[in-house]
């Protein structure tokens, strides 16, 4: 091979100059669906690890949600006896540790601070793993630890939680809550690998288990009608939480969670638009006004139910299908109202509508808020009148209480 340089003649260089710097890198994580993960002879923990580099033993840092652990108390001895057995291919670095879970732990520099501590001690660089077992909020902390340390290490995610297996856990996003609000210090940093084991659903409250469906009528509202007529066709199935519906409900959240994020255009959110936040403006909200009293997929309902009406009253959405979505949101077992909705400062001015310039201040620049221009179909808009919002919780209030 040759290669011809040329020489520009030496000058002195102008006072100004502009080099453009440009460059893409391709990212790409599976995502499994398996159960019972830890059995010895399921290799797909195995067989993630080894994706790149086949022939290397490769070093392993493995935290588990205390809410997992006290379900699956066996599940650190099972990890260990995992690896002992795939010795060839892993190696952990300690026992899988156990580490407070829920929403709390967003709220604990202390924590963050002492996983980042640990990762050190333990001599973890970005070649090694750090795999996070739990719920949403759980491997959102987690994977801040892993992005933020050494610059970013390994991250393998294993949702346990409904949520977490169709929405949340397949993305890209990793942060912890700061200053009074929700994700505000995070990272964008894909994982690299998610992996499903629909065992770790089967201990979780039915009330868990349905508030993930929230993040389901959600895309379906928004992406795919089809879906929302099969959420509509399996409602009851889906309220007794039967395994073969759940399945496929969360196979094809997931999968459309992916798709967005891969092909919406815009997978680390430069731009103000959040489609997969349909209905969050408020659920956000309301998570806060409540401690947490509703989980996030309780509050997304009631965010959904109040964004399809306010479409309807402003003519976006055909009428009617507001109750529809309603009824579905009722029939999945949701109560679509809180207190919470109605309550006021001491100045008398709704802490609910905090909600929209939270949104705008998280997102940046202009209030964006997705609506619906038909079942399957979402539509950008960039302002909430009040009075309509208002209308639309009395709407609510009367659907729900008939007052």
């Amino acid at each position: 091979m040759s290669a011809k340089i040329s020489v520009l003649p030496q000058r002195e260089d102008p006072p100004t100059a502009v080099y453009l710097q440009s460059f893409a890198v391709r990212y790409e994580y599976p995502v499994f669906f398996t159960e019972n993960l830890f059995a010895r002879d399921n290799t797909i923990f195995r067989d993630t690890l080894l994706r790149r580099e086949p022939k290397r033993r490769h070093r392993v840092v493995v935290f588990i949600d205390a809410n997992v652990a006290a379900s699956f108390p066996s599940l650190a001895h099972d990890i260990a006896g995992y690896a002992d057995h795939h010795a060839e291919s892993m190696r952990l670095l300690a026992l899988p540790e156990t580490v407070p879970g829920g929403e709390s732990v967003k709220n604990d520099p202390a924590l963050l601070t002492k996983l980042q501590r640990r990762l050190v001690d333990l001599g973890v660089d970005r070649q090694a793993f750090v795999v996070g077992i739990g719920g949403g909020a759980f491997l959102d902390m987690v994977g801040y630890v892993a992005s933020s340390t050494h610059r970013g290490i390994r991250h393998v995610r294993v949702p346990t939680t409904v949520l977490a297996q169709n929405d949340s856990g397949v993305g890209v996003k990793n942060g912890v809550n700061a200053f009074g609000a929700k994700n505000l210090i995070g990272s964008f940093a894909p994982p690299f690998a998610v992996i499903n084991d629909a065992a770790f659903l089967r201990t979780l409250h039915p009330r868990d288990k349905i508030a993930g469906v929230a993040e389901a009528v959600k895309v379906a509202l928004i992406r795919d009608r089809g879906f929302f007529e099969w959420l509509e066709a399996h409602a009851d199935d889906l309220r007794a939480c039967e395994a073969a519906a759940m399945r496929h409900m969360i196979r094809r959240c997931a999968e459309l969670h992916m798709r967005q994020i891969a092909h919406g255009g815009d997978p680390f959110e430069t731009g103000s638009a959040r489609p997969l936040d349909y209905g969050h403006w408020a659920a956000h909200r309301l998570e806060a006004l409540t401690a947490h009293e509703l989980r996030h997929g309780e509050a997304v309902a009631i965010g959904l139910a109040l964004d399809t009406r306010y479409s309807v009253q402003t003519g976006l959405l055909r009428i009617g299908e507001d109750a529809r979505v309603h009824a579905l949101l009722k029939r999945l077992g949701f109560h679509l109202w809180h207190p919470a909705l109605e309550w006021r400062d001491a100045d008398g001015r709704w802490q609910l509508l905090r909600g929209l310039e939270e949104f705008r201040e998280h997102l940046g620049g202009d209030l964006t808020i997705t609506l619906l221009r038909d079942i399957g179909v979402g539509e950008e808009v960039h302002q909430m009148d009040r009075d309509e919002i208002l209308r639309a919780l009395a709407w609510l209030r009367q659907r729900e209480h008939g007052v």
